[in-house]
């Protein structure tokens, strides 16, 4: 679907890269950039930095980098396209574009017609659940006598898919989705030759991504037929990964990252009933055991997550793994637990809403309270076979905390509440920290290995290639265009003029960076001034990607790490004259040392006297010229 330059020029005139990264990051002023942990990465210290001047983010753990029309694609996992209607929302900007006929649906790549068929399917079942007698009845009496205002039923998009075999297959087929489409999205089932909607006579949950796209489908039967089961959930898709999403992060993440803090349910309702009693950053797992991609997409938002249990001691046992892995990801947790035959849901509709927020903040346990008391049922006068088994559990939690700090003060409190001698504790972890550093010394050794295998034979690899050379100068050069361009070299032209007329009759190895260079020169010579997002777009990913790497010593790093190290670094930018002339003067001599190394080696398959002569003097002359330029450079360095 074509939308139009003038739009799209809207779009990127309105776009505050710092304001649509916050949307999924939680980012910190350092210098003049913006730092946050990486949300493509499971990194435990920060290498995401966002440059508002540049309007440019770069991520250091995973590589990727760009505008931030790139990072919603990169995030969401959507197009460009996608991503330009997610900006035109977010502000507010009208997108013109063509009306598309059933044929382009269908025709659309898979991803695209899959979110367009989910969205469908969501719209169809709130429509049903509003407007149709059964969806009314049953569905919509259903969500009332739970409580539900029609205000929150409409926050979370709820519907009612109506008990038939084809409710929602005979209108999608009549708009123009395929079954192939319907099924990957996983809305139809085909089976024994026969193909029927996979939600018949339910109450419906859509599951929304991020940006608030439709993704997936829980659904609650209200029949009491024990052959049926209560919940059943949309498969596994291309746009659907059940570990990879919570319920509700859509309608939760402002309300997270304000309140610094996020609460984790088990359900649908859980989570919708905490809503309406005013607590808005909570998420669901779904009934899933929690996951380490789960619990990265709410550290995007927070630091500190509270889990909310019913009072079924055996049940909060066996999530205790998901604790664990909370505190491996170096997030804070705390736990709350309600009254014997209590959930978020029914407790949060049995008070109001001001007692509610009460009973959670003044039940929120430490997880070594939380775990010692449930270990223990409550009581410390416990078996001490049972006592020490306790301890080394608690221990064992505190040693997959990463901040050696965090630690210590656990180890103290633990040592407190169990009361134990604390070095016996502090004894106890380090074994177990020792244990745990050789297991993954072994691991990293093994990874090593691997890893300098295949690096040794991409090597070796791109060796062979003819005409291989390193690029470093060349990327050098480059680097002095993309980030100094438009800096004064003296008072009659410009750096990227100056690198532009020495460079005229060069050409570069690299073709990618021949490309750029190339791409440079036209609006150097067009009078423009040259900034980083002219490089930067779909239509040349790889372009977009060296240039970003490019800024990185200027835009990411001198902030980030003069402050962080108390480092002061001599910066380039002090005499940036002096620091491209060098970087030509290394160009010139890679060149002059390449040109001599060609007619050496035309001199060895010569035969000709006349030849050889000529060879001879050309070699002599580019040796002068090599012996030139490298005192030249011995004195610009030694400066």
């Amino acid at each position: 679907m074509a939308i139009s330059d003038s739009t799209i020029q809207e779009i990127k005139n309105r776009i505050d890269i710092v304001e649509v990264i916050s949307d999924f990051v939680s980012l910190k002023k350092v210098g003049s950039n913006y730092r946050a942990l990486s949300p493509f990465t499971n990194e435990k210290s920060p290498s995401f930095y966002v440059s508002p001047s540049k309007d440019i983010f770069k991520c250091f753990s995973s590589g990727k980098g760009g505008d931030a029309i790139s990072f919603v694609m990169e995030v969401e996992g959507i197009n460009y396209i996608e991503a330009l209607k997610y900006l035109a929302n977010k502000y507010g900007i009208e997108v013109q574009e063509e009306e598309q006929t059933d044929e382009q649906i269908t025709a659309q790549n898979e991803r695209d017609s899959l979110f367009i068929a989910l969205k469908f399917a969501g719209e169809f079942f709130q429509d049903v659940l509003w407007n149709h007698s059964e969806g009314k009845s049953i569905g919509l009496s259903y969500f009332k006598e739970r409580g539900f205002s029609e205000a929150t039923i409409k926050k979370f998009d709820l519907g009612y898919s109506l008990d038939a075999w084809d409710g929602l297959m005979k209108p999608a087929l009549e708009k123009g989705y395929s079954e192939e489409i319907l099924e990957k999205a996983g809305l139809i089932l085909n089976s024994e030759n026969k193909t029927y909607d996979r939600f018949r006579g339910r109450v419906m949950f859509p599951i929304h991504n991020v940006g608030g796209k439709v993704i997936a489908f829980g659904a609650r039967t209200l029949r009491k037929d024990k052959k049926q089961p209560k919940y059943i959930n949309s498969p596994e898709t291309v746009v659907y990964h059940k570990s990879d999403i919570v319920y509700g992060i859509h309608q939760a993440r402002q309300a997270i990252r304000n309140e610094d803090l996020c609460y984790l349910v088990e359900g649908y309702t859980d989570v919708i009933s905490m809503h309406q009693s005013g607590v808005q950053n909570v998420v669901s797992s779904s009934g899933t055991s929690l996951t380490k991609e789960q619990i990265r997409l709410i550290g995007r938002y927070t630091k500190n997550i509270t889990v909310l249990y019913d009072g079924d001691a055996a049940g909060i046992k066996a999530s205790f793994r998901g604790i664990d892995l909370i505190l491996e990801h170096d997030l804070d947790v705390h736990a709350v637990v309600f009254p014997e035959g209590e959930d978020p849901d029914s407790f949060s509709r049995s008070m109001s809403s001001e007692a509610f927020q009460q009973f959670l903040k003044d039940n929120a346990q430490d997880f070594i309270t939380f775990k010692t008391n449930i270990l223990t049922e409550g009581g410390k006068n416990i078996d001490p076979v049972k006592k020490v088994a306790v301890i080394r559990d608690v221990v064992e939690s505190i040693s997959l905390i990463p901040d050696g700090i965090k630690r210590s003060v656990y180890i103290k409190s633990c040592a407190d509440l169990l009361e134990i001698d604390e070095q016996v504790l502090i004894s106890e972890l380090n074994k177990i920290l020792i244990k745990n550093r050789k297991k993954d010394k072994q691991h990293d050794e093994r990874e090593s290995a691997v890893d300098e295998q295949l690096a040794n034979s991409l090597q070796a690899k791109q060796e062979e290639q003819p005409g291989y050379t390193p690029f470093y100068v060349e990327r050098e050069c480059l680097r002095m265009v993309i980030n100094y361009a438009n800096e004064p070299f003296d008072e009659h032209q410009k750096i990227g003029e100056f690198i532009l007329n020495e460079t005229v009759d060069l050409k570069f190895d690299d073709p990618l960076i021949n490309e750029t260079i190339s791409k440079a020169s036209e609006f150097i010579r067009a009078g423009k001034k040259v900034e980083p997002d002219m490089f930067i777009g779909p239509d040349h990913p790889k372009m977009s990607q060296l240039v970003i790497d490019l800024l990185d010593m200027k835009y990411f790093i001198s902030d980030g790490w003069e402050e962080l190290h108390k480092i002061s670094t001599s910066h380039e930018k002090e005499d940036l004259p002096k620091a491209t002339y060098k970087v030509i003067l290394r160009l010139k001599r890679k060149k002059i040392e390449e040109m001599i190394h060609h007619n050496e080696e035309l001199l060895k398959k010569s035969s000709i006297a006349n030849e050889q002569d000529e060879l001879l003097l050309m070699i002599k002359h580019l040796k002068t010229l090599f012996d030139q330029v490298t005192t030249e450079l011995g004195i610009v360095v030694s400066k």
